[in-house]
């Protein structure tokens, strides 16, 4: 093994002396990168985006915005990143850089004013304005989505950036004006060459180790000889952990990069989607072709933190509030899991067994969730938060329905926020399947839905609001599928 480094901007540079639970955003800043700021430590505000070159799916790298005050900088090692001051083009000696467009976009248009979230900003609409299958409208005027624009920028690219001062329409009207990158942009010609491979990593600092073994086997021998050891892939939970709650660990292993864990495959009766596929790649794999996991993905925290996230790691640390177990749970779904014996499969509805605790030993690892073919044809997603995105759920329902002339054959029911797991509305299932779908049907299993789980008053929600939002979920779906309203 190599020492580790990292590219930044362009220049290689040694990981070390970092502790390995030094963040991306703490080592530039060290460097002296200070575009990348601090906002929240959280994930939540966007301020510290930057991009890493990643393997693509329309062109063999893409540039993928990521929060660097959650990934540790060890996780990095062998890779590509660019930082707002990156995006610039150096001009001849004594003479200004050229800005980029959408730095130019952001200037002119006037969509920075204090300048502290700009550089996040300018960042993630960077990664949109490289994204290979970005296209304009022929006809500027025929655009009429407001969340796109004639350009083919996409607004949810910038979910995950908050800004106090300017207010967004400078910034939208700068993400809109943007053009497509020229054949000599040297970030655009970087898309035909492959990203950076994976690299085997074993940096230690004093008692603490970031580890990363080159095949699942390794790694899972690896967990034998330390069960105690926190496995990451995006780091998305892990990292807020590090920031907010101080936690540190003797060793952490990166699984984020294992070929294994990062396979899409359908086969006549199942598809299997990588435990380490992130939720963007994911989503731009399937293309629409599992509706419920499409309606899941905009709801499913911001951009920035897709870009990063897990399959694996939502179901991994067993949050009952986690958006993506409902979905799968509807979609009756089962984990694959690892270890140095061999795997298992074990049903979703099986594998929560209390709060943040499933029935995953130690040693072993999410290698993969499988869900069943074919999907049945009446699904819906409805997260009830206090935000549109970027949002953690009060309550989450996924439904999944087989209705065949008008009467419900199987019906599938997941919640989330509503017990200390993720669980399944068998009672309302049992009161669906067999029964008309009708309005009368769905008030009576709405009454049902509202008992199921056990809510809790909080900070988000009372337990009332929740349980009525269960009933209303029901009757929401029926409106949507019968254009009719229950009684």
């Amino acid at each position: 093994m190599t020492a580790a480094r990292i590219t930044v901007n362009g220049d290689e540079a040694p990981i070390s002396p970092a502790a390995p639970h030094t963040t991306v955003l703490d080592f530039l800043r060290e460097r002296g990168l200070t575009g990348t700021k601090e906002g929240c430590a959280e994930g939540e505000c966007g301020a510290c985006a930057v991009l890493v070159a990643r393997p693509g799916t329309h062109e063999p790298t893409d540039w993928v915005a990521v929060n660097a005050c959650l990934l540790p900088v060890a996780a990095l090692d062998g890779q590509e990143v660019v930082t707002s001051e990156g995006l610039a083009t150096a001009g001849e000696a004594g003479t200004p850089a050229t800005l980029h467009p959408v730095q130019e976009e952001m200037a002119v248009r006037g969509g920075s004013q204090c300048g502290y979230c700009t550089p996040g900003f300018v960042c993630s609409m960077a990664a949109e304005y490289y994204r290979p299958d970005r296209r304009a409208h022929v006809d500027p005027a025929a655009c009429t989505d407001p969340e796109h624009g004639p350009n083919g920028f996409d607004l949810h690219a910038l979910s995950g950036n908050l800004c106090r001062c300017t207010g967004y329409r400078p910034i939208r009207d700068a993400a809109f004006a943007v053009g497509m990158p020229p054949e000599e942009d040297p970030l655009a010609r970087r898309r035909e060459q492959s990203p950076p491979g994976p690299v085997a990593t074993e940096y230690t600092r004093g008692d603490s180790a970031f580890l990363r073994r080159s095949t699942l086997d390794e790694t899972l021998r690896l967990l034998r000889e330390r069960p105690d050891a926190v496995v990451i892939a995006g780091s998305t939970d892990w990292g807020v952990e590090v920031n907010i709650l101080s936690r540190r660990a003797d060793c952490v292993v990166a699984v984020d990069r294992l070929p294994e864990l990062r396979e899409l495959r359908v086969a006549s009766d199942h598809m299997e989607i990588g435990a380490a596929l992130t939720l963007t790649e994911i989503e731009r794999r399937l293309d629409g072709g599992v509706p419920l996991l499409a309606e899941l993905f905009p709801q499913f925290a911001s951009r920035l933190i897709r870009n990063g996230a897990t399959l694996g790691g939502n179901l991994g640390t067993g949050s009952p509030i986690g958006d993506s177990p409902p979905v799968l749970l509807a979609l009756d779904a089962s984990v694959v899991l690892a270890d140095a014996d061999g795997e298992r499969e074990v049903p979703l509805a099986d594998y929560f067994t209390g709060y943040r605790q499933s029935v995953r030993r130690p040693g072993e690892l999410i290698r993969a969730v499988r869900v069943p073919l074919p999907l049945s044809p009446v699904t819906s997603f409805h997260k009830i938060a206090k935000r549109r995105f970027d949002d953690i759920s009060s309550v989450a329902v996924a439904f999944a329905l087989d209705i065949e002339d008008g009467t419900v054959r199987k019906a599938r029911i997941g919640l989330g926020g509503v017990a200390a797991t993720p669980v399944r509305a068998l009672a309302t299932e049992a009161a669906l399947e067999g029964e008309p779908w009708t309005a009368e049907t769905v008030e009576a299993a709405a009454r049902v839905l509202r008992t199921q789980g056990t809510p809790m008053d909080d900070h988000r929600a009372s337990a009332a609001y929740r349980a009525e939002m269960l009933g209303q979920s029901l009757r929401k779906l029926y409106v949507r599928t019968t254009g009719t309203v229950s009684s």
